[in-house]
């Protein structure tokens, strides 16, 4: 009934036989023969082949539904045997966005390597969207986002604060209308700017200049938008990027306002070529938590890890 586990999934995961064939290094002919095959032993279509993407038939979302439910089992249970090795081997999958890959794994990363040297560790970078996906699929084990993710499907682990704050090139003549509210590098460093003294940013101000935006399905993006929406201003969006460091790096050569984190702010360091502000704090603040699925086992070595992790931020 379940044969062909591998092939049926990597197709529903790609929603394409030939980049499910590519990632298993077989030929696309040969894959539909496996998949007609099953179908044919199952007595039913598990692909709808009418669709673009290949979507599934109300008899392939049930055998998913299912065949998902093995992957668990086994998976759970390869975990266990791995943990009964007591971490001489086994594998992680931890996801994140570009910016939590970028600045908050890398210690945490090395740390546990160095303890852990025969753990495999595989890091995805992705959007948020993708990540809540992949965590729900098993096809992730870890992931760090600062998205409120269903607390009723996953379990938290609270790493640290996150502030989203406002870059413009120094440049646009606008920053002379708010002279007020420029935050100093040093104040970033050392957190100075969350207190009530500082004045947050009246938005409106910019609301003539080009901003730029992430892609939908990123929570900067999300809140960005929340937050014009409640300052009253319509952002003319000059351009939509997947990644902050990249919307940071054209406010830097004057293209135009971004949204950024405080996280960034302070690892890329000064740069006289653009102005910080402070945001209204309902939508700029926000958690950056580690997530895992509940009622899934949890391998020893992913406790490990956000043991590691905790460790690393005292």
């Amino acid at each position: 009934m379940f044969k062909g586990i591998d092939y049926v999934y990597e197709v529903y995961l790609e929603r394409s036989f030939s980049k499910a064939a590519k990632n298993l290094f077989i030929s696309q002919p040969s894959l539909s023969a496996a998949i007609k095959k099953i179908e044919l032993e199952v007595g039913f279509e598990i692909f709808d082949r009418t669709t673009k993407p290949i979507g599934l038939t109300e008899f392939g979302l049930e055998y998913i539904k299912s065949l998902e439910k093995i992957i668990e089992i086994e998976e759970n249970f390869n975990n266990y045997l791995n943990d009964l090795s007591d971490l001489k081997a086994g594998n992680i999958s931890i996801g994140g966005t570009n910016l939590f890959t970028s600045y908050i794994l890398p210690p945490i990363i090395s740390e546990f390597s160095k303890k852990y040297p025969n753990i495999k560790l595989n890091i995805v970078e992705t959007n948020t969207s993708s990540l809540e996906k992949n965590l729900y699929s098993g096809t992730l084990d870890l992931v760090i986002d600062n998205y409120d993710f269903d607390s009723s499907v996953y379990e938290r682990k609270f790493y640290s604060k996150d502030n989203i704050m406002l870059a413009v090139p120094a440049k646009f003549l606008s920053n002379k209308n708010a002279t007020d509210y420029v935050v100093s590098y040093e104040d970033i460093i050392n957190g100075k700017y969350l207190d009530e003294s500082v004045k947050t940013l009246p938005l409106e101000i910019f609301k003539e200049d080009p901003f730029l935006f992430l892609k939908e399905g990123n929570d900067t993006r999300i809140r960005a938008e929340k937050i014009c929406i409640r300052e009253n201003v319509k952002p003319n969006i000059l351009l939509e990027l997947d990644q902050q460091i990249t919307a940071f790096n054209l406010t830097c050569f004057g293209m135009g306002i971004s949204f950024v984190s405080d996280i960034l702010l302070k690892n890329v360091g000064i740069n006289e070529d653009i102005c910080i502000y402070k945001l209204e704090s309902m939508d700029s603040a926000r958690e950056v938590s580690f997530y895992y699925k509940k009622y899934k086992y949890l391998k020893k070595a992913t406790q490990e890890f956000i043991k590691i992790s905790e460790s690393i931020k005292n």
